[in-house]
């Protein structure tokens, strides 16, 4: 076992190169298929959800359109909400009612980063994400 925590030739399948470099770690976000920034669109879940769920769901999850989320960092924080849409490709969020004000008066979406957003509750719409939810708390 590695210092990491995981066996490195395992973690070599998973991840073919892995690298300190910020840069590289930002090309390599930047440059990563769809599938993969769904994953990075994630947001931890709250404390409650957690627990509620025995802690058998995973600590983050991809946020989606529906999830209410607390706002955790930046000027808005502390503000909840319904998450309005989902932009995998740049990985942020739009949260109804948060808006900014243009040099021109105009009131727009502020686009949020998934990793600063916490979810406090799920949408379970789709069956398949609240039947993963209901084996996690049985």
């Amino acid at each position: 076992m590695a210092a990491g925590g995981g066996d490195r030739e395992h973690d070599r399948v998973r991840f073919p190169m892995t690298s300190s470099k910020p840069r590289t770690q930002r090309k390599r976000a930047a440059n990563a298929p769809l599938h993969v920034k769904r994953l990075l669109a994630s947001s931890h879940l709250a404390p409650e959800l957690h627990d509620k769920a025995k802690g058998r769901l995973p600590r983050a999850l991809p946020v989606r359109k529906g999830d209410t989320v607390r706002i955790m960092r930046g000027g808005f924080r502390g503000r909840e909400g319904k998450v309005v849409s989902v932009d995998r490709v740049h990985g942020t969020v739009v949260i109804e009612g948060i808006t900014i004000e243009k040099v021109d008066e105009k009131k727009v979406e502020r686009p949020l980063h998934a990793s600063n957003l916490m979810i406090i509750r799920m949408d379970d719409t789709d069956p398949w994400r609240r039947r993963k939810f209901e084996e996690a708390r049985a």
